[in-house]
């Protein structure tokens, strides 16, 4: 059952499944965030403040990739691995992102969703920061 959440995400993402994957009292967090730590409450709220920058998102969401989904001792808990994969729409260049995410689920919705990205490197494929010289220094 928890595979199949996770499926309804990924479709819901790719836009071949309309209704979100989420339940009415979700919790999304995201330790990493740009800008710190990030807790939404519900999902009508989440849904209504990541709108505009959903919409704003110069990128073209096309495949999930290498996906792994691990077991845990929880029958209601997964660990995700997953690529996310798009066109950045600026340049035409396609670009792809790592994620981890922890779902729990409940009466087949995701009622918490701990998501884990590299938001600098994201930034970076989008533009937004300058290229960072990792060339070693002498």
């Amino acid at each position: 059952m928890t595979h199949a959440v996770f499926d309804h995400f990924r479709d819901h993402l790719l836009g071949k499944r309309a209704e979100p994957p989420w339940a009415p009292d979700v919790v999304i967090e995201q330790p990493f965030a740009a800008g710190g730590p990030s807790r939404i409450e519900g999902r009508d709220n989440f849904l209504a403040l990541t709108k505009t920058s959903r919409e704003s998102l110069p990128v073209r969401v096309e495949d999930l990739r290498n996906v792994v989904i691990h077991a845990t001792t929880d029958p209601n808990k997964i660990i995700v691995e997953y690529e996310l994969v798009g066109t950045v729409l600026t340049t035409g260049r396609q670009a792809s992102a790592l994620f981890i995410a922890v779902m729990e689920i409940r009466d087949g919705l995701i009622s918490l969703w701990r998501e884990y990205q590299n938001t600098l490197a994201i930034a970076q494929e989008l533009g937004q920061l300058p290229t960072l010289d990792t060339s070693p220094t002498s």
